[in-house]
Formats: C-alpha cells, sequence, structure tokens
C-alpha cells in the first residue's frame, strides 16, 4: 500500500513538472524500496522515473528490480546509459541478469562494455549454473603479506568503492590465498604491525565448482559475511557474499517446496505464469501419480467378492488411506527437513528407521484403541470388524512412517533431491499399502 502511494505521488509530481521534488523524494530511499516503487510504475513511467535516480545507486537499484522490467529499460535505454549501469553493477549482479538474459541480448550488452568488465563477465558466465563460480564476484579488497596495517588501510581505501565489501580482506602472495583479515583486527591493532602477524590463515573457503548450494550452508555454519573461493590451482579468484547465498537458499526453499508438492520448478511467479505454463508444471506429476493409484483399484477388484458380502467395510477405507498419509507425510517432512540442513545422511538410515518403528507403534496403538471405540461402541460394528479396522490402522500407521522416512533417504543416496519424495508421493504409496494391508487383515479376522 505504500509503494502505491509513493507511486501515485511521483506521478503526480512528473505530472506537474515537478522534476527537483521526484528526485529529492527518490534519495529518501534505499535501493531495495527504490526497486519495489519501480515494480509499481507502467513501462512509460519507468524510464522517465529510473533516469531521476542518483547514478552512483542506479546500478544497485537496477540489480533488485525484475527482470521484464530490466530488459525493457535496456530495449530504451541508449549505450551510454547501458554501459555505466553494466560497469558499475558488482560482476556477480551482472551475471545474474545477463543469465536471464536471451543469447543475442548477451552478446549486444557486452559488446558495450569495457575490455576487464567483458573478461571478468565472460570469465563468470563459464561456470556451471549451480555452482558456487557462478555466484561469485571477483571485486574484493586484496592485501599483501608483509604490508603494515597502515599500508593496507591505504590499500583499502584505493579498492573499497569497488568491492562488495570491507569487512573481510583477503591476504594474496602470487594470487595464492594466504589467509583473511578482518575490519576488526585492522581496526584494534597499531599501524606498524604487519599483516602476516594478524591474518587467520585456518580459514573456510570453497572451490569454483563446488555446489552453490553446499556453499550457502556454510554461512549459516560459521556464521560469516564472505567465503572466499578459490579454483583448482589453489588461486583466489574471488568470492561469495552473504546476500547471494540468501537468494540460494531462497532458490533452493522454493524448488524443495515445489517438488514437494509434485510441481515442477519454475523460476517464474506464480501471477507471471500463464494457465498454460501452470497445466504444464503440474500436469505430469499428476498423471503419474494417478498411474501408481490405479493399484488401488486392482486391490480393491482382487477382493471384489469380500466387498460385496461386508459393504461396510468401504467405510472404513477413507479413515486408513488419510491417516496413514498424515502418518507418512509427517515422516517425510520431518526427514527431508533433517537431509537438507545437513541433521542427517544415509548413514543414520538403519538410526531412523528403528526410531520411526517406536514412534509408530506407539501413536498406531493409540489411534488402534480410539478407532476401535468408534468402530464397536459408537458405531456398533462387530467386534472382528472393529479389530480388523484397528489392527491395520495400527500397521497402516507403522508402515506409513517407514515409508515416509526411508524414501527420502534412499533418494538422497542414489543423488536424488529428497523432496521428490514428499506428501503427493508418500500419499500414493501409502494409499496403496493401507487397501492392502486392510484386506488382507480382514480377510483373516472376518469371514
Amino acid at each position: 500500500m505504500e509503494n502505491t502511494q509513493t507511486k501515485d505521488i511521483i506521478l503526480q509530481l512528473i505530472e506537474d513538472k515537478k522534476y527537483k521534488a521526484v528526485r529529492e523524494m527518490l534519495e529518501d530511499y534505499n535501493t531495495v524500496d527504490l526497486a519495489e516503487i519501480l515494480m509499481e510504475l507502467d513501462d512509460k513511467d519507468l524510464a522517465i522515473v529510473f533516469r531521476m535516480i542518483d547514478k552512483e545507486v542506479a546500478s544497485e537499484v537496477f540489480s533488485y528490480m525484475d527482470d521484464d522490467q530490466r530488459q525493457y529499460l535496456i530495449n530504451v535505454f541508449t549505450d551510454r546509459e547501458i554501459t555505466e549501469i553494466l560497469e558499475n553493477m558488482y560482476t556477480d549482479d551482472a551475471v545474474d541478469f545477463l543469465d536471464d538474459m536471451p543469447a543475442n541480448v548477451v552478446t549486444k550488452l557486452l559488446s558495450k562494455v569495457n575490455k576487464d568488465t567483458r573478461a571478468d563477465i565472460n570469465r563468470l558466465l563459464q561456470y556451471p549454473e549451480d555452482s558456487a563460480g557462478s555466484i561469485m564476484t571477483v571485486e574484493y579488497v586484496e592485501l599483501q603479506y608483509n604490508m603494515d596495517i597502515s599500508e593496507a588501510l591505504d590499500a583499502i581505501r584505493r579498492q573499497g568503492l569497488g568491492s562488495e565489501t570491507v569487512y573481510t580482506c583477503y591476504v594474496v602472495e602470487r594470487k595464492e590465498l594466504k589467509g583473511i583479515v578482518t575490519a576488526k583486527e585492522l581496526m584494534t591493532n597499531e599501524p606498524d604491525v604487519l599483516i602476516k602477524d594478524i591474518m587467520l590463515d585456518n580459514f573456510v573457503y570453497i572451490r569454483t565448482t563446488d555446489d552453490k548450494e553446499d556453499a550457502a550452508k556454510l554461512f549459516h555454519k560459521y556464521g560469516l559475511i564472505a567465503i572466499p573461493v578459490i579454483d583448482t590451482g589453489n588461486r583466489m579468484v574471488g568470492i561469495v557474499t552473504f546476500d547471494d547465498a540468501i537468494d540460494v537458499l531462497q532458490e533452493e526453499t522454493t524448488e524443495d517446496i515445489h517438488k514437494m508438492a509434485a510441481i515442477e520448478a519454475s523460476d517464474d511467479t506464480y501471477l507471471k505464469m500463464g494457465v498454460f505454463e501452470h497445466v504444464r508444471h503440474r500436469i505430469i506429476w499428476l498423471i503419474v501419480l494417478m498411474l501408481i493409484a490405479g493399484v488401488t483399484g486392482f486391490i480393491i477388484k482382487s477382493n471384489e467378492k469380500l466387498v460385496s458380502l461386508l459393504p461396510a467395510l468401504f467405510v472404513f477405507l477413507p479413515t486408513l488411506m488419510d491417516t496413514g498419509g498424515n502418518a507418512g507425510s509427517q515422516s517425510a517432512t520431518l526427514i527431508i527437513r533433517g537431509l537438507s540442513v545437513d541433521e542427517l545422511d544415509f548413514s543414520d538410515f538403519l538410526s531412523v528407521l528403528w526410531k520411526e518403528i517406536r514412534v509408530g507403534f506407539i501413536i498406531g496403538i493409540i489411534l488402534a484403541i480410539l478407532e476401535y471405540i468408534i468402530v464397536y461402541f459408537v458405531s456398533g460394528f462387530s467386534i472382528p470388524i472393529g479389530i480388523a479396522v484397528s489392527v491395520s490402522l495400527l500397521l497402516t500407521v507403522i508402515v506409513s512412517k517407514l515409508i515416509g522416512c526411508s524414501l527420502p533417504m534412499l533418494a538422497s543416496k542414489v543423488k536424488l533431491d529428497p523432496a521428490i519424495m514428499a506428501s503427493p508421493v508418500i500419499t500414493t504409496i501409502v494409499d496403496i499399502c493401507s487397501i492392502a494391508i486392510y484386506f488382507a487383515i480382514t480377510v483373516k479376522l472376518v469371514q
């Protein structure tokens, strides 16, 4: 609501030709808020307002904007304006933007920037999409091994404006990373103290080929704001900062949520995706699960004679299937979460199975007793049917817990995303097991 009101005020000022007031108003907002305000504007007003933003912050605002709006601005801007934006953006932000653009647009844009910027961007674009190298920036403060603190502070003043962070500096000798120095160490030691005497040589680092999700997890584990990136020759090539790590984790979380709901992941937002695109992302898994669920019909048909003799058996199928699905989903959710945050791995498989058997047994006993009371005392069915339903429920809960915990762990073992084995898949498999258990027990106890 606030952004909409701001947009209306800005548009009114532009209509009244009070451009100075617009510029002054825009100066009161930080870059993220400015990007959100611009997202409220129509294309015809977007370029006008963007050109009024201070040039020193315009590139950063551009990096936070929506892809469609950024592409529109690129189409209407002059070559000089495009060059200023790209050359003033941090390299990782420029790469992230160009990565979403068509190849012909990327070629056109890169032809307009200077040789050094083009070389940095091209190098980062060559890294695999899921690698740490693809999200790193090459703008960082580099210090020399034999500098003293006074010389180091001079180096920070020279390099700091173009660096994404100055809170951690990197000691490099012949391109090899020797250690790191924090701003705290530089500010709390005497000017003549040598960098080599205060640097930390036992530091966390990642390689360019490491998975970017693994790199992002290191920020949470060690509480860092930046991590150095080295290549296969142990040479310092860049850093990954915490804002990039947050973007990666948000992207991975979104992807996991999609998979857990049996939906293909998409980079577009819900409203930007068309109806047919939504259908395309959802239909495949629904078809697969529908075909798997067809097994339940086969089981019921195989027990057609029993069902015809005791039609009341159908009354309890929804309870068994729903309870089994819920029990399995509980276990799957906990295990998927444990695997995603590295609390669990496949070596814990037997421990997890044993724990879920005990949990399932206790929960199953409680639910079975309650269900027997409902079936026999409340609904008035016979003792054999009450026992059949209760025993089936107990076994269904135990089996569901085992399925819910084992499938995600087995998926991780074969290098699949455990999130695939979430609610829809678990529920479908558990439904089949529930019906099979129910009819097997009923045949034994009721007939």
